[in-house]
């Protein structure tokens, strides 16, 4: 396989400034080039974006794609270390769902104490103007 960055964006679904920015940073490694120094990528490019994409799907930062490519590139060690980034990124799931839950029950509660009168008398207008209330990273925009 000889695909240009084009044709390697379209087949992984990963627009090409990402591509260029995951060679820029080692995620994927620069491919050889044509004399009139184009890019071209194999299988094997297309194999290592596919996995990037689909971490980076999954919510694994960068740096744990770092350390699950290079664990992938030598498939004889163990695989105790991809088994802890990816109960770190379960973790970091469940307090998210944990997280939402609340805000969700906030949302509710305020929806139910509105009695969709005048504005002055709004429950939700009231309970915004609070302040006392933190729903964590969730909340803020």
């Amino acid at each position: 396989m000889n695909l240009s960055i084009g044709e390697l964006s379209q087949r992984t679904d990963v627009k090409v400034p990402t591509i260029r920015y995951y060679e820029r940073i080692g995620l994927l490694p620069q491919p050889p080039r044509t004399q009139g120094q184009q890019r071209r990528f194999g299988n094997d490019a297309v194999a290592r974006l596919t996995f990037i994409r689909h971490a980076r799907e999954l919510g694994f930062d960068l740096d744990a794609i770092r350390t699950l490519l290079l664990l992938q590139d030598n498939p004889d060690q163990s695989c105790a270390m991809a088994d802890e980034i990816a109960k770190a990124r379960l973790t970091e799931v469940e307090k998210r769902i944990a997280a939402l839950t609340s805000l969700k029950a906030e949302l509710s509660r305020m929806i139910a104490e509105c009695a969709c009168g005048r504005v002055a008398e709004c429950r939700i207008i009231e309970t915004l103007a609070d302040g006392s209330h933190d729903h964590g990273p969730l909340a803020k925009g």
